[in-house]
């Protein structure tokens, strides 16, 4: 449903807790990082997790483990699994911002998991939409630049496949307004242009999207050195397979309209 990612934070974390907390290898070397992004957001789930049991009321522990249960979450195998994870990523933002009513991240991170839960469920799904709304208006309010205009995205997201009304809050006339300036606010995020474009595909609106694929094909090489490393492999991962399906749309959809968005 939702893919926005933390792992990169998450990872940095855990990695900073190994390094002061365990012994170095034989000649001093640090121990040998995890191989895959799954092993990698499994190491970070466990240490944060440590961290935030043994630290109850430390804010940044709290929210932290909250992204990376959300991070579990998405290389869950079964609804069950995703559950649990999401679970104790709502418990630990609830935790958060008991203690800090204000914090932008535990009211992001409590819509994360709430959609992760929302994947979770089959009738209640829609009961959870109107609250992970509500984190991620809050969110935006608190810091708009968070996460690379992570709020605006996640809301344009909602907006854009949530059922419309009257059965729910889905709405195109949102959608492209917190689509867009999240591009706005942070156009160096792959993420931000990716959920832009494949609104406008959803949408038939090829005059749209072609140019906001331009713009996503002229921030890639900046962005491929900034966003480097073993920390972001799964985002590369999705963001170049989303791109390559994009870019075939684009050329075999010539019949594609633009016909004017509605709410």
């Amino acid at each position: 449903m939702l893919r926005s990612y933390f792992i990169a934070r998450a990872i940095s974390c855990a990695a900073l807790l190994l390094l002061t907390a365990q012994p170095a290898g034989a000649g001093g070397d640090p121990p040998a990082a995890p191989s895959t992004p799954a092993s990698r957001a499994g190491q970070a789930y466990r240490e944060l997790r440590d961290r935030y049991v043994s630290q109850p009321t430390n804010v940044v522990a709290a929210w932290q483990f909250a992204a990376a249960c959300f991070d579990q979450g998405e290389f869950s195998s079964n609804n069950a699994e995703r559950a649990q994870f999401a679970s104790e990523g709502i418990a630990a933002c609830r935790q958060a911002l008991a203690l800090d009513a204000n914090l932008a991240a535990g009211h992001y991170y409590l819509g994360m998991n709430l959609g992760q839960l929302a994947r979770t469920e089959l009738i209640g799904a829609l009961g959870l939409l109107g609250e992970m709304e509500s984190e991620w208006k809050t969110a935006l309010q608190l810091n708009e630049n968070y996460d690379y205009a992570g709020p605006d995205r996640n809301l344009g997201t909602l907006y854009r496949d949530a059922p419309g009304w009257p059965l729910s809050l889905g709405s195109r006339a949102n959608a492209r307004q917190h689509l867009l300036r999240a591009v706005a606010l942070h156009p160096e995020y792959p993420e931000n242009h990716l959920n832009l474009i494949e609104a406008y595909l959803k949408w038939n609106n090829r005059s749209l999207a072609a140019p906001a694929a331009k713009a996503l094909e002229e921030i890639l090489p900046d962005a491929k050195k900034k966003f480097a490393g073993p920390a972001w492999e799964s985002n590369w991962d999705d963001w170049n397979q989303r791109w390559k399906t994009i870019q075939a749309k684009l050329s075999q959809s010539p019949s594609l309209t633009s016909p004017h968005g509605r709410k």
